[in-house]
This record gives structure tokens, C-alpha cells and sequence, in this order.
């Protein structure tokens, strides 16, 4: 039997989070971890916050690597979350005036999942959380890491098991903008929305939804998709004319995730995104540099 043949470059990797919401890595280190990964370009996609772009953006042009400006928000659609990434941002004045009551309430909510875990009998208090954020967006896997600090819970799985998952006791809702809104936004904002790790739940009939309301394209090659799902998402883009897309989801080795760049994401991928961009900057924002 011959050996696989190992995929061949260049590669990208558009989905990756740093300590600008719960990313191990500052946004410096994760560029270098790029860098060091032979990647083309890496997307910095932090949760509901642009904070750590601009840090990126130095840290990449003294590299030489390119940086896809990105953002991962949190939407609903109807009952059902539903994460939305914003690629090839150019003019995020509009989408960052609304991030700032995203923000607050992640806040909000946070304050609130801590004194249900003090009710619960863990004395967990929000200085611990806010030493795990390090300054950046506040989120559930912080409250997850100081439940993990202090010693309550085995892990970062332990906590989100027990306490922290949906419909567990501490766990509480959080404020999200309608899908369409997102959609609404990142084009605004000059990129193109792409649905991050469907999963199962990218079926026919939903993407087909999505693709009618603005959807640019899919995350086909995600650590949580099999091979099935890679191959039924890579369908359905090309009957609905989406783009694909992909990336590692990369928050860090400490937290059990997959290598940057371990998708191996093809850079035409990337490409076709921009040109879409571009396509989506002539309609509502007129001609912009890339």
C-alpha cells in the first residue's frame, strides 16, 4: 500500500481566537505561531470583540504574514445559537458601536453565573474570572478556567459538564443578535459571513434559509466535523453557490485543541472570500483597498 500523499500548501487557517476573548495566546504570539506554521495567512476571529486586531496587524506586517481581520458573533435564529464569523473586515465602526452592549452584557452574564456558583456552594468571585480574561472579553470559558483555578472542577470539560453547559445549574442565557443582523453587520463592515462549525445542523433546508437571508459561505473543515460532514457542507456550497471555508478554532494547547493550521485549509479558499468582499464593498460601501 503507497503512502497518503500529505496535502499541499499554501494554507490558511480563518478561524483562531486569542487573549482577546478566551484565546491562550496574545495576539502577537498567535501571529508568530502562524508565522511558524508556514501559513499564508491566519484569521483572528475573537468572540464578539475586535480588540485584538490591532496588535494582530502590527505583529503581522513586521512578519510578512497576512492577517484576515475577523470576528465571531454570537446570533440566533429562531431558539437556535448560531455563530456567525466575520471575515475581511475593513470599516467596523457600526459593528463595534453595537459590540459594546454585547460586551456588557457578557459582562452581566458572567456576574450572574458567579453568584449561582456561589449559591451552589463554590466561592468563585469575579477578580478570579476577570484574572482569567486578562483583559479581554468576558466569557463562560473564564468562569470555566477559575472554576478550574480553584480547584472545584478537574477541568475545562469538568465544569462545562457539571455546571457550566447549557442546562446545567450555573449556566445562564446570553444576549445575541438576530442572525440577520449579523449577516447585516459584517457586510457593513465590508467583510463576508461565513456559519462557523454547523456541524450536524447544517442541513439543506437551513443553509438554504441562511444562504436566502445573506450568508456568504460555510466553515466546511472544522475539528468538530467528520468526514461526512465535511463532504455534505462541501455540497451544499456549491449548490447554493457559498463559499467554503475553514479553520482550527485554535484557543490553545492548554485548553485540548487542535494545532493552527491543522485544518489545512486551501488558500483559494481565501481568495474567493475576498473577491466576494470586494463584491460586497462596491454594493454599500463603494471602492475600498483591500
Amino acid at each position: 500500500m503507497s503512502a497518503p500523499v500529505a496535502p499541499q500548501g499554501p494554507f490558511v487557517d480563518l478561524h483562531a481566537h486569542t487573549t482577546a476573548s478566551d484565546g491562550r495566546a496574545t495576539p502577537a504570539e498567535l501571529i508568530a505561531l502562524a508565522k511558524a506554521a508556514d501559513l499564508q495567512a491566519v484569521a483572528i476571529t475573537d468572540h464578539d470583540t475586535l480588540d485584538g486586531l490591532p496588535a494582530a496587524q502590527a505583529a503581522a506586517d513586521a512578519a510578512g504574514i497576512q492577517l484576515v481581520r475577523g470576528i465571531e458573533l454570537s446570533t440566533i435564529d429562531g431558539t437556535r445559537e448560531i455563530h456567525l464569523l466575520g471575515l475581511h473586515l475593513v470599516s467596523t465602526d457600526v459593528l463595534a458601536e453595537r459590540l459594546i452592549a454585547v460586551q456588557s452584557a457578557r459582562v452581566d452574564r458572567a456576574v450572574e453565573m458567579v453568584a449561582q456558583l456561589n449559591r451552589l456552594g463554590m466561592p468563585v468571585t469575579m477578580e478570579m474570572v476577570h484574572e482569567q480574561a486578562a483583559g479581554g472579553a468576558v466569557g463562560r470559558p473564564h468562569v470555566a478556567r477559575a472554576l478550574v483555578a480553584g480547584g472545584w472542577v478537574r477541568d475545562l470539560r469538568d465544569a462545562f459538564d457539571r455546571w457550566l453547559g447549557d442546562g446545567k445549574p450555573a449556566n445562564v442565557g446570553k444576549l445575541r443578535l438576530e442572525l440577520v443582523d449579523g449577516i447585516a453587520l459584517i457586510h457593513e463592515a465590508g467583510g463576508v459571513a461565513v456559519w462557523a462549525h454547523p456541524q450536524s445542523e447544517g442541513t439543506r433546508d437551513r443553509i438554504g434559509r441562511f444562504a436566502e437571508s445573506g450568508l456568504d459561505g460555510v466553515e466546511v473543515r472544522h475539528p468538530s466535523h467528520n468526514g461526512e460532514d465535511v463532504a455534505r457542507l462541501a455540497t451544499l456550497c456549491d449548490h447554493f453557490g457559498l463559499l467554503k471555508s475553514g479553520g482550527s478554532d485554535w484557543h490553545g494547547a492548554l485548553d485540548g485543541f487542535r494545532p493552527l493550521g491543522c485544518m489545512h485549509v486551501p488558500a483559494p479558499w481565501m481568495d474567493a472570500q475576498v473577491e466576494r468582499a470586494l463584491q460586497w464593498r462596491a454594493r454599500s460601501m463603494g471602492t475600498l483597498e483591500v
